[in-house]
């Protein structure tokens, strides 16, 4: 039978959990040098304190049961950048289907408001503005969403309350 030869025992690795927690317990200094022990590389100057914890909480998970699969890393690749995907959001949102000739009406403070709708902007006690929300700050003296205020969208739902 060969001789095989065995080293030292390797300490066992210290649960995942108790990492995290270290370095919840470390300042920004601390997570730097962490960083470049980990990654091999200078933490980027511009990032705070708690992206750095994330990031490296997250790499020490990735390293312990693995990263992104290749068709999720190929999904993130192919998307758009952050702005890009919140402005197309944005976009899809601000469209309102109002046909010019449509009036509409909102009680405040016990008066009614009517506002027309024309092809360039809405008109309200003899007065053109470029949005319904001009017309809802003239009207109210407050910001309002001009399309919430004249009840064109709902309300947004809240988180789930306690």
């Amino acid at each position: 039978m060969p001789r095989i030869k065995i080293g030292p025992a390797q300490p066992d690795p210290p649960d995942l959990d108790v990492e995290i927690a270290r370095l919840r317990d470390l300042d920004l200094g601390g997570l730097r040098r962490r960083w470049h022990t980990e990654l091999g590389q200078a933490a980027p100057h511009h990032l705070p304190r708690h992206l750095l914890l994330r990031i490296l909480a997250y790499r020490l998970q990735a390293a312990r049961w693995g990263g992104l699969d290749r068709q999720c890393e190929h999904l993130l690749d192919r998307s758009d950048s952050p702005e890009a995907a919140g402005q197309r959001a944005a976009d899809r949102q601000g469209t309102l289907n109002i046909q010019p000739g449509a009036v509409l009406a909102r009680e405040w403070k016990g008066r009614m408001q009517r506002v027309a709708v024309l092809a360039d902007g809405f008109a309200w006690n003899g007065k053109t503005y470029p949005s319904l929300s001009k017309v809802a700050f003239v009207i109210t003296g407050t910001r309002w969403n001009g399309p919430r205020f004249f009840g064109l969208r709902g309300k947004r739902a809240k988180g789930p309350s306690a």
